[in-house]
């Protein structure tokens, strides 16, 4: 960590003693123990994390799960950008302090002003020192950067009324390499009874996980104006949000009537995330039930949700699921657009795979005993911008990219989708956009204006039925 100048100013902590313990020892303690604390992240990378801000008493558990998985990350990042709302002072814009560092019990973490002069000139963000007066929102999560991070200096950043293009205009200019973490503090619900706040917080969870800030208000999160630039970021670079850890007080303290609601989440790079190998093994057997599910009882299973499933397996989340028989197809179906955990997911589609692809007939029992299944899990569909056929064949990243086609013609609506997993037999971009035309029931020759492409990467995986039975 730099040295600070003498002459530095330092903003001295707020809260200490009220949110987090005024002692050294204390602090340290406690803040190891909820890093202990920590849920099993899956093996999450994240770019950006989402943690609460309430006193550790209620939420430092939560937040230790945000961060305990950073840790090995200590020397790498050096950036922190903090961005969390102002609970006492209203303000229009976004707003920094005029500190060289903050101190906590700790110590001192400076602030990268290198950083800040970045986005100063932006309209709408200034220094405005009295909005961080008793302010406890970035404040809380200082020690936890101290603790996780050798030589971190923090981006100090309180959304006021700021519109999302604006906090996403902010983001953008401070995205950086690995060398930089995002961080957005925010609590979720506030002041339900237990059960109305589970729900609330879990319908919350899956638009974070789905990269909806158009569905989230303050009244699921207080922190949404800062979430709604940072997620708008994520979806236009490919980010894959993974819920962690969602509880609330009710769970971490005393009293259930009146609770409010915390959230742990790590988004990392679609193209590179990782499902573990325990959770791909269940994935791969969620598909084998699915498959001999209905073949016992003719129809698809319901599978539910247990408490104690991993974040990778609950997460929301698209996939394919391919069926192979002695190397050929034998049945693809999936889910484009997320819309129910992953798990529930692949089971499904893996039924209609094997029962409901309008290209096969249904799947009989000798067939699922030699059969091959691959998932596909897919990132979030994002747009692309080309001038002409030329221009996207250009882009188009082979052995990469997925592509969804729409267009509307003569009153007709057509859609075509191609998997990565086919440029295994279309190697060259042109062909690849051409044979997808076909697809989506046009020539390969057309082109209009109205034509809409999307890309989108997956994660892929397998195995063989008789060895998951096995």
């Amino acid at each position: 960590m730099r040295e600070l100048a003498n002459t530095a100013v330092i903003r001295a902590p707020e809260v200490a003693g009220m949110f987090y313990p005024d002692g050294h020892n204390a602090l340290a303690d406690t803040v190891e123990r909820c890093l202990a604390a920590a849920r099993p992240d899956g093996g999450v990378k994240p770019k950006v994390l989402v943690a609460p801000h309430a006193g550790y008493r209620f939420s430092g558990e939560i937040a230790g799960t945000a961060y305990a998985g950073l840790r090995g990350r200590g020397e790498e990042i050096t950036r922190i950008v903090l961005l969390g709302p102002a609970h006492r002072v209203a303000f229009q814009g976004i707003a920094t302090t005029s500190a060289d560092a903050w101190a906590t019990p700790l110590g001192t973490v400076p602030v990268d002003w290198e950083a800040l002069r970045a986005v100063l000139h932006l309209p709408g963000v200034t220094v405005q020192d009295a909005a961080f007066a008793r302010e406890h929102s970035l404040e809380v999560h200082a020690p936890f950067i101290q603790r996780a991070f050798a030589r971190a200096a923090i981006v100090p950043l309180l959304v006021g009324d700021a519109p999302a293009t604006l906090v996403s205009q902010v983001v953008e200019a401070l995205w950086g390499g690995p060398e930089t973490l995002i961080v957005v503090s925010s609590d979720l619900s506030h002041f339900h009874d237990y059960d109305t706040a589970r729900k609330l917080d879990a319908a919350t969870a899956a638009n974070i996980e789905l990269l909806r800030p158009d569905r989230i208000d303050g009244k699921g999160a207080c922190g949404h104006r800062a979430l709604a630039g940072v997620l708008d970021q994520a979806r236009r670079r490919d980010l894959r949000a993974t819920a962690l850890d969602v509880r609330n007080s009710g769970d971490t303290a005393s009293g259930k009537d009146r609770v409010v609601g915390y959230g742990a989440f790590g988004l990392e790079y679609a193209e590179s995330a990782r499902i573990g190998e325990a959770d791909r093994r269940q994935l791969v057997e969620a598909a084998r039930f699915g498959v001999t599910f209905g073949l016992k009882h003719g129809r698809a299973p319901g599978v539910g949700i247990g408490a104690g499933l991993s974040p990778a397996l609950s997460a929301q989340r698209a996939a394919f699921v391919t069926l192979m028989l002695d190397g050929q197809l034998r049945g693809c179906i999936g889910s484009v657009i997320a819309h129910r955990p992953l798990i529930v997911d692949v089971a499904d589609n893996a039924f209609k795979a094997a029962f409901a692809d309008p290209r096969f007939a249904r799947l009989t029992a000798e067939e699922a005993e030699r059969m091959e299944v691959s998932v596909s899990v897919l990132s979030t569909p994002r747009p692309m911008s080309f001038s002409d056929e030329a221009d996207l064949a250009r882009q188009t990243r082979p052995d990469i990219d997925g592509l969804i086609l729409s267009d509307r013609v003569n009153g007709r609506d057509h859609r075509g989708l191609f998997l990565p997993s086919v440029w295994s037999v279309i190697p060259k971009a042109e062909d690849f956009v051409r044979r997808l035309k076909n697809k989506a029931g046009l020539d390969m020759a057309h082109w209009s204006d109205s034509l809409t492409i999307q890309r989108y990467t997956t994660e892929s995986f397998g195995g063989s039925f008789r060895e998951i039975a096995a």
